[in-house]
């Protein structure tokens, strides 16, 4: 594998999903098994999802084994130094943030080498870095959080579009890699901290169908 930034981002975000879904199993209590395929599909799931959809077949991780060993390894290394990782203040949240933010720029770069249209190029950005947690939460029994009413989806979308924005303007790639990437962690951190929310809608209790 060339060792180019976009490689780089690629394997730092599979490391930080590797971690988020390693924690969310050992915080569920799982075996040593269910550590390893939480770990594994939270690293791979979007990047599979995003393969797949365009015929890029075998998916990415078939094709290059060191993902799958460097999941593995990731993952041993989590669970041995398990309470330092837990130490940090909302470790989970961090990894999870981090992998969103390079994923996204992952998906929309691979959309653009295929030639598509910049809305699905940023829709894939999105998939790629969502769907991976998805399963995770799923797997996990937890509520998955883009389906929740934190942004978070919001996040890889407005990513993408100024992504695409840079694109046009034919800035270089390394600066649009870094550029978005950092926007995305900044928003996901930032609606956190301030508790911003998309609106939501329920149905009352006197409204229910019979």
């Amino acid at each position: 594998m060339e060792l180019n930034l976009f490689n780089i981002l690629d394997i730092l975000g599979t490391v930080a999903f590797a971690i988020s879904g390693a924690l969310a199993a050992m915080d569920r209590r799982l075996d040593l098994f269910g550590i390893f395929i939480i770990a594994f599909v939270t690293a791979i799931g979007g990047g599979t999802l995003r393969d797949t959809l365009i015929g890029n077949t075998p998916v990415t991780w078939m094709e290059n084994t060191i993902y799958i060993y460097l999941i593995g390894v990731v993952t041993i290394l989590a669970i041995i130094f398990r309470n330092q990782i837990f130490y940090l203040k909302k470790s989970l949240f961090l990894f999870d943030t981090i992998g969103l933010g390079i994923f996204t720029i992952t998906g929309v770069e691979i959309g653009l080498q295929n030639n598509l249209a910049a809305i699905i190029c940023v829709a894939l950005g999105a998939m790629t870095g969502t769907f991976g947690g998805v399963i995770r939460d799923i797997l996990c029994n937890e509520i998955p959080v883009i389906f929740r009413k934190e942004i978070y989806a919001t996040a890889c979308i407005l990513g993408g579009l100024v992504f695409i924005i840079m694109h046009s303007l034919s800035v270089p790639r390394d600066i649009i890699y870094l550029t978005t990437t950092l926007i995305v962690i900044a928003i996901r951190l930032a609606v956190v901290k301030w508790h911003i929310s998309l609106p939501y809608f329920y149905i009352s209790n006197n409204q229910k169908p019979d």
